[in-house]
């Protein structure tokens, strides 16, 4: 299966050239996985650690991830080449797994039971929803833009950069980031008691606060006004009514 991005992405990352070199970035992630899945199962179990938990997990998440972003120049001048490989396997590869392992977490943390009424066919509905929305976003984002752009490739090597001509683009600022928050949402919604609706408020917030702080203070590094301007112009996370009609077309067609 011819993936869009693998082969430029191989070029940077020596292991996705050989079967045992892939083996053990699966399993390294799986293992991250796990392990952190584990740690949540426990303290689950401890009164009031649930949502503690998944706060201090996403937050150390994001923590990690923002090295990949901050310690570019460093990378650059220690690892040459190999810069944006190490730099991935170090920051990136473990900070995505704490963040991945706390949208799962979302949808089986433990917490007071909220009493059943109206609202309760709402949770389940609005859940659904967002869950089916977020994962479609994500994965015609991911065919439109590429895995090598998934894996941030360009954050370290811009000059190899290409253009992404996407109709996704004019309605969201960040379309994966926006699948992603919608999935979180949708499976504190489904799961339904009170930690999880209480946590699914500040995950925008949450997100927010990282592209502000982080992506988008490299996109501008990159771009200067012209992404400024931009940003006045199309939300992050939410398109706007007018544009409702282009984005589920996005999500149906890909186009």
């Amino acid at each position: 299966m011819n993936i869009k991005g693998m082969e430029t992405l191989a070029k940077h990352v020596p292991e996705l050239n050989s079967t045992g070199g892939k083996l053990r970035i699966t399993l390294y992630a799986l293992g991250l996985f796990t392990l952190v899945n584990l740690y949540f199962i426990l303290t689950d179990n401890i009164p009031t650690w649930s949502i503690d938990s998944e706060i201090i997990i996403s937050s150390l998440g994001f923590l990690i991830l923002s090295f990949f972003f901050s310690r570019k120049q460093a990378y650059n001048e220690k690892y040459k080449e190999l810069a944006y490989r190490n730099a991935f396997a170090h920051y990136a590869m473990p900070g995505l797994g704490l963040i991945v392992s706390a949208v799962v977490h979302a949808g089986y943390m433990n917490g007071p039971v909220v009493p059943l009424g109206w609202w309760t066919i709402s949770f389940l509905v609005l859940g659904w929803f967002m869950i089916f929305v977020g994962a479609l976003l994500w994965i015609r984002s991911i065919f439109a833009f590429g895995v090598d752009n998934l894996a941030m490739l360009y954050v370290y090597h811009p000059e190899e950069g290409r253009i992404v001509d996407s109709s996704i683009y004019g309605i969201l600022r960040h379309p994966i980031c926006a699948g992603i928050l919608r999935i979180w949402v949708g499976l504190a919604l489904l799961n339904g008691n009170a930690n999880s609706i209480i946590f699914s408020i500040f995950v925008p917030l949450g997100l927010t606060g990282w592209i502000r702080l982080v992506e988008e203070k490299e996109l501008i590094e990159r771009f200067g006004q012209s992404y400024l301007d931009y940003r006045k112009h199309i939300p992050a996370f939410w398109p706007r009514l007018l544009d409702l009609v282009t984005f589920f077309k996005f999500l149906l067609t890909g186009k």
